[in-house]
């Protein structure tokens, strides 16, 4: 079984530059996306529903803004999109498809920056993050559980090129890093990580300027954080960079599961 998290920075313009090839030759099973940016109802029927796959979405109230959503080729057995906090709900950051015992989540969490770059939604950050790693531990009890998404966050100074010009800037705080650092103190395992010990170079956004993508100046940032009854079943974790249509790149993983 495979399962795909993709940050598409808009669903629709991404569509444009070529994810429907994407979705048919990525060999997945699942896949999740974050920052559709888009109402289902704003989406080409042929993105909306593509053949052979069944789709679902979590959009925000908020007009082109956040959104995540999830394709998969067998329909889940049931599919959860609220946190119970309006203050998250409104913003369409979570959703989970289960799919037999395995939970599959497709997460965007928040920037902690805010509008002026003064990290003034880090406590927003921090609390999406606790109500999100709440219900995740509750789902683990029940079955293997993948969290997918853009974390935004990079955990260690190997996930980022230029650690030490970004340590007063989100995405590189300690509270954030702290934060990721108790889920896996919790059990939760990066799997990616996991299998790349001790390697930089593995990124998975760049800024749209300056040559950063070209010259590899990029931040991991997107993960698939595993229960660790999923961990077991992992094969093998990756990091798509060469793939094109967004300034992030897909990040996934193949996994021994029988949905029963």
């Amino acid at each position: 079984m495979r399962v795909v998290s993709w940050n598409v920075n808009g669903l629709r313009a991404c569509h444009r530059k070529g994810f429907l090839d994407f979705l048919q030759s990525s060999n997945a099973d699942v896949v999740c996306l974050q920052e559709v940016r888009a109402f289902p109802d704003q989406l080409a029927p042929e993105l909306r529903e593509p053949e052979g796959w069944h789709s679902c979405f979590a959009p925000a109230v908020r007009p082109g803004y956040s959104g995540v959503g999830i394709y998969s080729r067998q329909a889940p057995s049931r599919i959860e999109t609220s946190l119970g906090e309006e203050a998250f709900d409104v913003e369409g950051r979570f959703m989970v498809a289960h799919f037999g015992r395995l939970a599959v989540a497709s997460v965007y969490f928040p920037k902690g920056s805010g509008r002026d770059r003064d990290n003034s939604r880090v406590p927003y950050k921090l609390a999406f993050c606790r109500a999100v790693f709440k219900r995740i531990e509750r789902l683990r009890r029940r079955g293997p559980v993948l969290v997918t998404g853009d974390y935004n966050t990079a955990h260690q100074a190997i996930d980022l090129a230029r650690p030490k010009g970004n340590r007063k800037s989100s995405g590189f705080l300690p509270e954030e890093r702290a934060e990721m650092t108790r889920w896996l103190d919790a059990g939760w395992v990066d799997v990616f990580r996991r299998q790349h010990p001790g390697e930089d170079g593995h990124y998975t956004w760049w800024r749209q300027f300056g040559g950063a993508r070209e010259n590899n100046v990029g931040w991991r940032i997107d993960y698939v954080l595993a229960s660790p009854s999923a961990a077991g079943r992992v094969n093998d974790a990756f990091i798509w960079p060469d793939t094109q249509g967004s300034d992030h790149c897909p990040v996934g993983v193949d996994l021994d599961y029988a949905n029963r």
